[in-house]
Protein backbone atom coordinates (compact mmCIF):
# COMPACT_ATOMS: atom_id res chain seq x y z
CA UNK A 1 0.00 0.00 0.00
CA UNK A 2 1.35 3.34 -0.73
CA UNK A 3 -1.26 4.72 1.13
CA UNK A 4 -1.54 4.62 5.01
CA UNK A 5 -4.92 3.02 5.71
CA UNK A 6 -6.57 4.00 8.74
CA UNK A 7 -9.87 1.83 9.51
CA UNK A 8 -12.90 2.89 11.61
CA UNK A 9 -16.39 1.96 12.25
CA UNK A 10 -18.27 1.37 8.71
CA UNK A 11 -15.16 3.86 7.24
CA UNK A 12 -12.05 3.42 5.63
CA UNK A 13 -9.51 6.52 5.70
CA UNK A 14 -7.11 6.44 3.03
CA UNK A 15 -3.80 9.05 3.54
CA UNK A 16 -1.97 9.06 0.56
CA UNK A 17 1.65 10.38 1.04
CA UNK A 18 2.51 12.84 -1.62
CA UNK A 19 -0.15 15.44 -1.85
CA UNK A 20 0.72 16.50 -5.55
CA UNK A 21 0.03 12.46 -6.66
CA UNK A 22 -3.27 12.64 -4.75
CA UNK A 23 -4.75 15.65 -6.80
CA UNK A 24 -3.78 13.30 -9.73
CA UNK A 25 -5.12 10.19 -8.34
CA UNK A 26 -8.62 12.44 -7.29
CA UNK A 27 -8.73 14.36 -10.55
CA UNK A 28 -10.03 17.51 -11.70
CA UNK A 29 -12.96 18.25 -8.82
CA UNK A 30 -12.45 14.45 -7.78
CA UNK A 31 -13.71 13.05 -11.49
CA UNK A 32 -11.96 10.30 -10.80
CA UNK A 33 -13.36 9.59 -7.24
CA UNK A 34 -16.57 10.19 -9.06
CA UNK A 35 -16.11 7.73 -11.41
CA UNK A 36 -15.00 4.65 -9.08
CA UNK A 37 -18.59 5.58 -6.69
CA UNK A 38 -20.07 5.06 -10.00
CA UNK A 39 -18.23 1.66 -10.74
CA UNK A 40 -18.32 0.14 -6.89
CA UNK A 41 -20.55 0.49 -4.05
CA UNK A 42 -18.71 3.40 -2.21
CA UNK A 43 -18.96 6.73 -1.24
CA UNK A 44 -15.77 9.31 -1.08
CA UNK A 45 -15.68 12.40 1.32
CA UNK A 46 -11.83 13.87 -0.03
CA UNK A 47 -10.14 16.54 2.03
CA UNK A 48 -6.38 16.82 0.85
CA UNK A 49 -4.16 14.38 0.56
CA UNK A 50 -6.92 12.15 2.37
CA UNK A 51 -9.98 10.64 1.37
CA UNK A 52 -12.52 8.61 3.64
CA UNK A 53 -14.67 5.79 1.99
CA UNK A 54 -17.76 4.37 3.10
CA UNK A 55 -19.71 1.33 2.00
CA UNK A 56 -19.74 -2.31 0.97
CA UNK A 57 -16.99 -1.99 -1.15
CA UNK A 58 -14.41 0.24 0.52
CA UNK A 59 -11.84 -2.34 0.71
CA UNK A 60 -12.05 -2.74 -3.08
CA UNK A 61 -12.32 1.11 -3.56
CA UNK A 62 -8.96 0.87 -1.71
CA UNK A 63 -6.91 -1.37 -3.80
CA UNK A 64 -8.23 0.89 -6.84
CA UNK A 65 -6.97 4.12 -5.37
CA UNK A 66 -3.21 2.21 -4.12
CA UNK A 67 -3.35 1.07 -8.01
CA UNK A 68 -4.21 4.69 -9.12
CA UNK A 69 -1.76 5.73 -7.00
CA UNK A 70 1.36 4.02 -8.08
CA UNK A 71 0.25 4.53 -11.69
CA UNK A 72 0.72 8.11 -11.12
CA UNK A 73 4.16 7.56 -9.51
CA UNK A 74 5.32 5.88 -12.41
CA UNK A 75 4.40 9.06 -14.36
CA UNK A 76 1.15 7.57 -15.93
CA UNK A 77 -2.05 9.69 -16.51
CA UNK A 78 -4.77 9.12 -14.76
CA UNK A 79 -8.38 9.22 -16.62
CA UNK A 80 -11.28 7.78 -17.27
CA UNK A 81 -10.37 4.13 -18.89
CA UNK A 82 -6.94 4.02 -16.14
CA UNK A 83 -9.77 4.37 -13.66
CA UNK A 84 -11.56 1.30 -15.09
CA UNK A 85 -9.05 -0.79 -15.80
CA UNK A 86 -7.81 -0.26 -12.09
CA UNK A 87 -11.53 -1.73 -11.08
CA UNK A 88 -11.64 -4.01 -13.13
CA UNK A 89 -8.05 -5.82 -11.66
CA UNK A 90 -9.13 -5.26 -8.42
CA UNK A 91 -9.92 -8.49 -7.59
CA UNK A 92 -6.35 -10.07 -8.61
CA UNK A 93 -3.99 -10.86 -6.01
CA UNK A 94 -1.02 -8.23 -5.78
CA UNK A 95 2.34 -10.47 -5.93
CA UNK A 96 4.10 -12.40 -3.43
CA UNK A 97 0.03 -13.60 -2.85
CA UNK A 98 0.38 -16.72 -5.17
CA UNK A 99 -2.11 -17.26 -8.26
CA UNK A 100 -2.42 -14.02 -10.93
CA UNK A 101 -0.65 -10.91 -10.47
CA UNK A 102 -2.18 -7.52 -10.03
CA UNK A 103 -1.34 -5.98 -13.48
CA UNK A 104 1.11 -3.10 -11.77
CA UNK A 105 3.76 -6.44 -11.50
CA UNK A 106 2.63 -7.03 -15.64
CA UNK A 107 3.95 -3.92 -17.29
CA UNK A 108 5.61 -3.95 -20.37
CA UNK A 109 8.12 -1.41 -20.98
CA UNK A 110 8.43 -0.18 -24.64
CA UNK A 111 10.41 2.74 -25.55
CA UNK A 112 7.44 5.04 -25.98
CA UNK A 113 5.35 4.09 -23.36
CA UNK A 114 4.62 1.54 -20.22
CA UNK A 115 1.96 -0.87 -21.74
CA UNK A 116 0.31 -2.92 -18.58
CA UNK A 117 -3.34 -4.98 -18.59
CA UNK A 118 -6.86 -3.22 -18.30
CA UNK A 119 -8.80 -6.27 -17.50
CA UNK A 120 -8.15 -9.57 -15.21
CA UNK A 121 -8.31 -11.58 -18.73
CA UNK A 122 -5.39 -9.72 -20.28
CA UNK A 123 -3.24 -10.16 -16.62
CA UNK A 124 -3.49 -13.44 -17.49
CA UNK A 125 -3.15 -13.47 -21.16
CA UNK A 126 0.27 -11.35 -20.05
CA UNK A 127 1.20 -13.76 -17.07
CA UNK A 128 0.46 -16.45 -19.55
CA UNK A 129 2.79 -14.81 -22.37
CA UNK A 130 5.38 -14.65 -20.26
CA UNK A 131 5.13 -18.69 -18.65
CA UNK A 132 4.12 -20.68 -22.01
CA UNK A 133 6.07 -20.88 -25.72
CA UNK A 134 2.65 -20.99 -27.48
CA UNK A 135 -0.47 -18.87 -26.30
CA UNK A 136 -3.46 -18.74 -27.98
CA UNK A 137 -5.42 -14.97 -27.61
CA UNK A 138 -9.40 -15.39 -28.53
CA UNK A 139 -11.96 -13.19 -28.47
CA UNK A 140 -13.96 -10.17 -30.35
CA UNK A 141 -12.21 -7.26 -30.94
CA UNK A 142 -11.13 -4.30 -29.02
CA UNK A 143 -9.94 -6.64 -26.24
CA UNK A 144 -5.88 -5.99 -26.37
CA UNK A 145 -4.71 -9.50 -27.96
CA UNK A 146 -3.04 -8.10 -31.38
CA UNK A 147 -1.72 -5.43 -29.17
CA UNK A 148 -0.31 -6.75 -26.10
CA UNK A 149 0.96 -9.79 -27.91
CA UNK A 150 3.47 -7.10 -29.66
CA UNK A 151 3.60 -5.38 -26.76
CA UNK A 152 5.07 -8.31 -25.22
CA UNK A 153 7.01 -9.19 -28.44
CA UNK A 154 8.70 -5.73 -28.57
CA UNK A 155 9.41 -6.14 -24.55
CA UNK A 156 11.25 -8.86 -25.04
CA UNK A 157 13.32 -7.84 -27.74
CA UNK A 158 14.10 -5.19 -25.86
CA UNK A 159 15.54 -7.33 -23.38
CA UNK A 160 17.31 -9.59 -25.73
CA UNK A 161 15.23 -12.57 -25.19
CA UNK A 162 14.70 -13.01 -28.62
CA UNK A 163 16.83 -11.90 -31.71
CA UNK A 164 13.68 -10.97 -34.09
CA UNK A 165 10.20 -10.23 -34.18
CA UNK A 166 7.75 -12.28 -36.89
CA UNK A 167 4.43 -10.72 -37.01
CA UNK A 168 1.96 -11.92 -39.98
CA UNK A 169 -1.41 -12.45 -40.89
CA UNK A 170 -3.21 -14.36 -43.76
CA UNK A 171 -4.08 -12.46 -46.40
CA UNK A 172 -7.57 -12.67 -46.84
CA UNK A 173 -10.41 -10.86 -45.56
CA UNK A 174 -13.78 -9.39 -46.92
CA UNK A 175 -13.96 -11.77 -50.00
CA UNK A 176 -11.09 -9.90 -51.44
CA UNK A 177 -7.71 -12.17 -52.68
CA UNK A 178 -4.15 -10.08 -53.40
CA UNK A 179 -4.36 -11.14 -57.31
CA UNK A 180 -7.20 -9.11 -57.63
CA UNK A 181 -5.67 -6.05 -55.94
CA UNK A 182 -4.15 -3.12 -57.85
CA UNK A 183 0.36 -2.74 -57.62
CA UNK A 184 3.22 -4.41 -56.74
CA UNK A 185 3.26 -7.60 -54.04
CA UNK A 186 4.17 -4.82 -51.07
CA UNK A 187 0.94 -2.80 -52.43
CA UNK A 188 -1.08 -5.24 -52.16
CA UNK A 189 -0.23 -6.29 -48.73
CA UNK A 190 0.42 -3.30 -46.74
CA UNK A 191 -3.42 -2.95 -46.30
CA UNK A 192 -3.71 -6.19 -44.73
CA UNK A 193 -0.39 -6.13 -42.38
CA UNK A 194 -1.22 -2.14 -41.50
CA UNK A 195 -2.86 -3.00 -37.89
CA UNK A 196 0.29 -4.79 -36.83
CA UNK A 197 2.33 -2.10 -37.95
CA UNK A 198 -0.03 0.74 -36.13
CA UNK A 199 0.92 -1.39 -32.96
CA UNK A 200 4.25 -1.25 -33.19
CA UNK A 201 4.53 2.37 -34.30
CA UNK A 202 2.54 2.79 -30.68
CA UNK A 203 5.53 1.20 -29.35
CA UNK A 204 8.83 2.34 -31.27
CA UNK A 205 10.30 5.47 -32.15
CA UNK A 206 9.73 5.55 -36.04
CA UNK A 207 13.73 5.70 -36.39
CA UNK A 208 14.27 2.78 -34.59
CA UNK A 209 11.28 0.84 -35.93
CA UNK A 210 12.36 1.35 -39.75
CA UNK A 211 15.90 0.34 -38.92
CA UNK A 212 14.88 -2.72 -37.45
CA UNK A 213 12.04 -3.48 -40.15
CA UNK A 214 15.23 -3.08 -42.80
CA UNK A 215 17.82 -4.91 -40.70
CA UNK A 216 14.97 -7.43 -40.66
CA UNK A 217 15.38 -7.42 -36.87
CA UNK A 218 11.49 -6.98 -37.04
CA UNK A 219 9.63 -8.70 -40.07
CA UNK A 220 6.10 -8.26 -41.00
CA UNK A 221 4.67 -10.36 -43.97
CA UNK A 222 1.50 -12.41 -44.56
CA UNK A 223 1.13 -16.17 -43.73
CA UNK A 224 2.21 -17.49 -47.06
CA UNK A 225 5.79 -15.62 -46.52
CA UNK A 226 6.16 -18.11 -43.71
CA UNK A 227 5.90 -22.02 -45.70
CA UNK A 228 9.44 -23.96 -45.16
CA UNK A 229 10.78 -21.70 -42.58
CA UNK A 230 12.11 -22.43 -39.01
CA UNK A 231 12.14 -19.62 -36.85
CA UNK A 232 14.50 -19.75 -33.83
CA UNK A 233 14.98 -17.40 -31.21
CA UNK A 234 12.09 -15.04 -32.22
CA UNK A 235 8.98 -13.74 -31.01
CA UNK A 236 5.95 -14.93 -33.71
CA UNK A 237 2.56 -13.30 -33.70
CA UNK A 238 -0.09 -14.89 -36.16
CA UNK A 239 -2.71 -12.44 -36.13
CA UNK A 240 -6.41 -12.38 -37.53
CA UNK A 241 -5.75 -16.66 -37.27
CA UNK A 242 -9.60 -17.32 -37.41
CA UNK A 243 -8.74 -16.73 -41.38
CA UNK A 244 -6.45 -19.58 -41.72
CA UNK A 245 -7.72 -23.06 -43.23
CA UNK A 246 -6.10 -25.97 -41.11
CA UNK A 247 -3.51 -26.82 -43.43
CA UNK A 248 -2.97 -23.34 -43.22
CA UNK A 249 -2.67 -23.30 -39.22
CA UNK A 250 -0.39 -26.71 -38.79
CA UNK A 251 1.99 -25.01 -41.82
CA UNK A 252 2.26 -22.16 -39.17
CA UNK A 253 2.65 -23.94 -35.51
CA UNK A 254 4.82 -26.07 -37.37
CA UNK A 255 7.81 -23.38 -37.75
CA UNK A 256 8.13 -22.65 -33.81
CA UNK A 257 11.85 -23.27 -33.23
CA UNK A 258 14.19 -23.54 -30.49
CA UNK A 259 14.49 -20.57 -27.78
CA UNK A 260 11.30 -19.04 -29.86
CA UNK A 261 7.84 -18.03 -28.70
CA UNK A 262 4.41 -18.15 -30.62
CA UNK A 263 1.26 -16.08 -30.59
CA UNK A 264 -1.72 -17.13 -32.19
CA UNK A 265 -4.42 -14.36 -32.04
CA UNK A 266 -7.65 -14.39 -33.76
CA UNK A 267 -11.86 -14.52 -32.85
CA UNK A 268 -13.52 -17.71 -34.30
CA UNK A 269 -16.95 -16.04 -34.70
CA UNK A 270 -15.68 -13.17 -37.71
CA UNK A 271 -14.12 -15.44 -39.64
CA UNK A 272 -13.53 -14.29 -43.70
CA UNK A 273 -13.24 -17.62 -45.46
CA UNK A 274 -15.41 -19.02 -47.80
CA UNK A 275 -18.50 -20.92 -47.13
CA UNK A 276 -17.85 -24.64 -46.42
CA UNK A 277 -13.97 -23.50 -45.32
CA UNK A 278 -12.95 -24.64 -41.79
CA UNK A 279 -10.93 -22.32 -39.54
CA UNK A 280 -8.15 -23.41 -38.48
CA UNK A 281 -8.25 -21.18 -35.28
CA UNK A 282 -11.22 -23.65 -34.35
CA UNK A 283 -9.38 -26.63 -35.24
CA UNK A 284 -6.58 -25.77 -33.05
CA UNK A 285 -8.62 -24.70 -30.31
CA UNK A 286 -10.66 -27.91 -30.09
CA UNK A 287 -7.14 -30.00 -30.30
CA UNK A 288 -4.88 -28.06 -28.83
CA UNK A 289 -6.52 -26.87 -25.53
CA UNK A 290 -5.56 -29.72 -23.22
CA UNK A 291 -2.11 -29.91 -24.39
CA UNK A 292 0.82 -28.97 -21.85
CA UNK A 293 2.53 -25.90 -22.33
CA UNK A 294 0.27 -24.37 -24.52
CA UNK A 295 -1.94 -21.52 -23.20
CA UNK A 296 -5.37 -20.25 -24.10
CA UNK A 297 -6.85 -16.99 -22.94
CA UNK A 298 -10.41 -17.03 -23.64
CA UNK A 299 -11.15 -12.79 -23.91
CA UNK A 300 -15.06 -11.63 -24.00
CA UNK A 301 -16.97 -8.56 -24.31
CA UNK A 302 -16.34 -7.11 -20.57
CA UNK A 303 -12.33 -6.98 -21.70
CA UNK A 304 -13.35 -4.53 -24.53
CA UNK A 305 -10.64 -1.78 -23.84
CA UNK A 306 -11.62 0.36 -27.11
CA UNK A 307 -14.25 3.39 -26.96
CA UNK A 308 -16.83 2.02 -24.47
CA UNK A 309 -19.05 2.59 -27.41
CA UNK A 310 -17.78 -0.02 -28.83
CA UNK A 311 -19.10 -3.24 -26.77
CA UNK A 312 -22.64 -1.67 -26.92
CA UNK A 313 -22.10 -1.79 -30.45
CA UNK A 314 -21.16 -4.87 -30.16
CA UNK A 315 -24.28 -5.88 -28.18
CA UNK A 316 -26.60 -4.11 -30.89
CA UNK A 317 -25.58 -5.37 -33.60
CA UNK A 318 -24.38 -9.10 -32.57
CA UNK A 319 -26.09 -11.71 -34.81
CA UNK A 320 -25.44 -9.86 -38.02
CA UNK A 321 -22.91 -11.17 -40.42
CA UNK A 322 -19.43 -9.67 -39.52
CA UNK A 323 -17.74 -7.72 -42.01
CA UNK A 324 -13.94 -7.11 -40.49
Amino acid sequence: MRGEAQHGSGRLKIVLPDNRLALIVFGQHHENLAQIEQLLDVHFVARGNEVHAEGDDRQTALTVVDDLYARAQRGQEIGPSEVKAAVRLAGLPKPGDGGTFRGEALGLKTDKRLVTPRSKNQAAYLQAMAEHELVFGLGPAGTGKTYLAVAQAVSMLKRNQVERLVLSRPAVEAGERLGFLPGDMKEKVDPYLRPLYDALQDMLHEGKLQSRIVSGEIEIAPLAFMRGRTLSRAFVILDEAQNTTPAQMKMFLTRLGEGSRMVVTGDPSQTDLPPGVTSGLVVAMDRLDRVPGIAMTRFDKSDIVRHPLVSKILDALEGLEPNG
